[in-house]
């Protein structure tokens, strides 16, 4: 038996699987697939066999190969061309990421790249975060805003204070992400809660947003008695006491105008409330920053005392 050459091997193997990845996305799944995918199947086929003949690049004789023995190719072969396909799809995810970055005027650095991929990867249904909802309050048939209560609870928090409110929101969750993906002392995919809740403060005329924004993480269910600890050393595990909040839904960008609008309307639907916390307010985030129309809550805090 004549030994296959295996650079060659390889570049093809990759270069039909490529093909018939395209094929695929061409298609769109939909019934041209069964009628596109054999015919280029075919044709790379046949350009391959030919590629066979003669001597390859190795400086090995090259042998003839049946359809068959390309159908056993080993796993090693797909593990190797896995490795560029990898690096391609993280480069889009991080161009997709650092284009949305740019909006909240923030600068995506390359060593999140990683970590965006494996929240991509492992985009598993997100827990709630657990409350119990104690009245809801309506307004020409919908539901204006809602009181809840939500019990104690491990929060992973930031605190960042800088110029703007996005830009602060945007450093602190990916403090967060990399916490979630791996950097921890379990070493492991922690899994996304909703929603991520960034608390606020405002001055005493209640005109303006304070800079320093703690943005808070929730711990999943299976890590709240024992959660593992952040690498980041700006990262806290914190204890939160139980929470109890008034709550209205907002949907888009979350900036400080939005965030001071909202806070306006629903002191106008609440009227006068002597236990509410004047200076300090939350934002719940519900769904991540590229998505354009948002689902937000803007949190008013009950007095505890």
């Amino acid at each position: 038996m004549i030994q296959l050459g295996r650079p060659p091997l390889f570049r093809w193997a990759g270069r039909i699987r490529s093909g018939l990845g395209k094929a695929q996305e061409v298609s769109g799944g939909d019934h041209q697939e069964g009628l596109l995918i054999p015919i280029l199947k075919s044709a790379l086929l046949e350009d391959f066999r030919h590629q066979l003949q003669g001597t390859g690049t190795a400086g090995f004789k090259m042998a003839r190969i049946t359809l068959e023995e390309l159908n056993e190719l080993d796993d090693e072969v797909v593990d190797e061309d896995d490795e560029p396909m990898e690096e391609e799809e993280q480069n889009r995810l991080f161009s997709h990421w650092e284009a949305v970055a740019s909006t909240h005027q923030v600068s995506l650095p390359q060593e999140m790249a990683g970590p965006i991929l494996q929240m991509t990867r492992h985009n598993q249904p997100r827990e709630p975060v657990p409350y119990t909802t104690l009245s809801q309050h309506e307004k020409c048939e919908e539901i204006a805003y809602e009181e809840r209560l939500y019990p104690v609870g491990k929060w992973a928090c930031v605190t960042k204070g800088e110029p703007k409110y996005e830009q602060s929101i945007s450093m602190g969750f990916m403090k967060l992400i990399r916490y979630i993906c791996k950097e921890n002392s379990l070493g492991c995919q922690l899994g996304m809660t909703v929603p991520v809740v960034n608390e606020i403060h405002l001055n005493k005329e209640g005109t303006e947003l304070l800079q320093d924004v703690i943005t808070a993480y929730y711990l999943p269910g299976e890590f709240q008695l024992n959660p593992p600890l952040p690498m980041d050393p700006d990262i806290q595990i914190l204890e939160r006491a139980p929470l109890q909040v008034i709550t209205r839904v907002f949907y888009g960008t979350t900036t400080e105008e939005t965030i001071l609008r909202e806070i306006h309307l629903l002191w106008e639907l609440l009227g006068s409330t002597e236990n509410v916390l004047r200076d300090t307010y939350m934002v719940a985030a519900y769904q991540n920053p590229g998505v354009p129309n948002r689902r937000n809550e803007i949190w008013f805090i009950r007095r505890t005392d």
